[in-house]
């Protein structure tokens, strides 16, 4: 085999649009090796009892790399589907095909970069590169006009020097082509009992959305060309919560996102929608920058890691299963289990009530979000709670609260009050 290999290796990033290691890969190379891995550390059990990826976004990531293959295979290429530790997997690929160099963006959650480390040093010692890319926010953090050390704790004044002073770039071109070499086994995709879940789990379910990039595309145009309402903008529930589960794996990218919004969504007013949808957006940037800035050691030595009390214990359960006895929270938890999504209101109230009022430690409730939603992204959902348990980390700057009836404004949520309401 003659020129040089590259393989590329997909995590958060299932898409072939604004794709930056995608795009460099196929332009200094002859040929490239996509590749996934369904690690199984991210299928294992919490020390709360919950799983870390529960069966609605185990199902939505299925759909989200099945497409992801599908993108791929339409630009002439393919992707290698492998079950196992990407650090066994990925050498032993790149043994098979020649590979030079292996791309990958880079992660800032605890998890995903000792992953990474874990990777590299395994790549190092055949002599194989990994070649880290930064490719999950809107803004560049090159771009910024601070360095991540000093970047301000205050949301508000982040947003205020990023507009001032900062650009949002253009989107990466999408290769024509792709070309890679001669595959025997691209390996299929594992089913749901692959991933130590339980298909029959579904049926119960609100299944409401379905992964993959051309799926995130499609809910793009429509929010983009949606009408807007007279005299106000969509509600919070309804802009960018609606794109949050295909920005949560990158099918969606945010630059995507936002210069749809420039060029679609005509501004009326300060509150407009698009104003509303890009600074959803600079939030996602936020949380991403602040804990790459903190990483996982502040919020430790505010709270370190531990086992529940058997208080605790109680009254987690009685909040996992919406039976604590208050209608709008008990009703706001049903929702969760049945659709796998609830919008950042409605989430910072009922993490408010666990913290704030069951006493409960916030990362048993971390855990049980990142099982349930389909939209779980560590950054923005670590930053949420990082603004409810306070400290030095950030200055709240934004509402974690919100009265029962701006809750139950939520139609979903509604029926279940409504329900709750008449049983009591």
């Amino acid at each position: 085999m003659s020129g040089k290999t590259i393989l590329v290796w997909f995590r958060n990033d299932l898409r072939v649009h604004d794709n930056e290691i995608l795009l460099e890969a196929v332009k200094r190379s002859e040929q490239i090796v996509p590749v996934y891995c369904f690690d199984p550390r991210y299928f294992e059990l919490t020390r709360y009892g919950t799983r870390k990826t529960g069966a609605l976004r185990a199902k939505f990531l299925l759909e989200s790399v099945a497409s992801l293959r599908e993108s791929l295979k339409q630009l002439g290429g393919n992707l290698i589907i492998r079950s196992g530790k990407p650090e066994d997997i990925l050498p032993e690929i790149c043994n098979e095909y020649d590979v030079t160099e292996v791309y990958h963006h880079r992660e800032v959650a605890s998890m995903e970069t000792d992953i990474s480390a874990i990777v590299e040093n395994a790549l190092w010692k055949k002599q194989i590169n990994l070649k880290h890319f930064i490719g999950h926010t809107m803004y560049h953090k090159e771009d910024l006009p601070f360095p991540i050390k000093n970047i301000p704790n205050d949301f508000a004044v982040f947003r205020k020097k990023i507009e001032r002073d900062s650009i949002v770039k253009p989107c990466f071109d999408t290769p024509n082509v792709i070309r890679v070499p001669k595959t025997e086994d691209a390996g299929e995709l594992p089913g749901l009992h692959d991933l130590n879940i339980d298909a029959a789990e579904l049926e119960s379910l609100e299944v409401n959305f379905t992964g993959g990039e051309q799926e995130g595309l499609l809910k793009l145009n429509e929010l983009v060309f949606a009408e807007e309402p007279k005299g106000k903008a969509l509600k919070n529930s309804m802009v960018t919560s609606r794109l949050s589960p295909w920005l949560s794996l990158g099918c969606l990218s945010s630059r995507e996102v936002y210069w749809a919004v420039r060029k679609h969504k005509p501004k009326h007013a300060a509150n407009d929608t698009a104003t509303r949808i890009i600074t959803e957006l600079q939030w996602r940037d936020f949380f991403r920058f602040m804990l790459k800035k903190h990483s996982n050691t502040s919020l430790n030595e505010i709270e370190p890691e531990r086992d529940l009390t058997e208080k605790e214990q109680v009254a987690f359960g009685k909040w996992m299963n919406g039976e604590t006895g208050t209608a709008i929270i008990d009703a706001c938890m049903r929702e969760l289990n049945a659709s796998g999504f609830l919008n950042d209101k409605i989430k910072q109230y009922i993490s408010s009530f666990l913290y704030k009022d069951l006493e409960v430690t916030w990362r048993a409730g971390a855990a049980y979000f990142e099982e349930k939603c389909v939209d779980y992204s560590p950054a923005s959902d670590w930053g949420n709670w990082a603004y409810l348990i306070g400290g030095e980390i950030m200055s709240s700057s934004k509402p974690l609260t919100a009265k029962s009836e701006e809750i139950a404004e939520d139609f979903s949520i509604k029926r279940w009050f409504l329900e709750q309401s008449a049983l009591n």
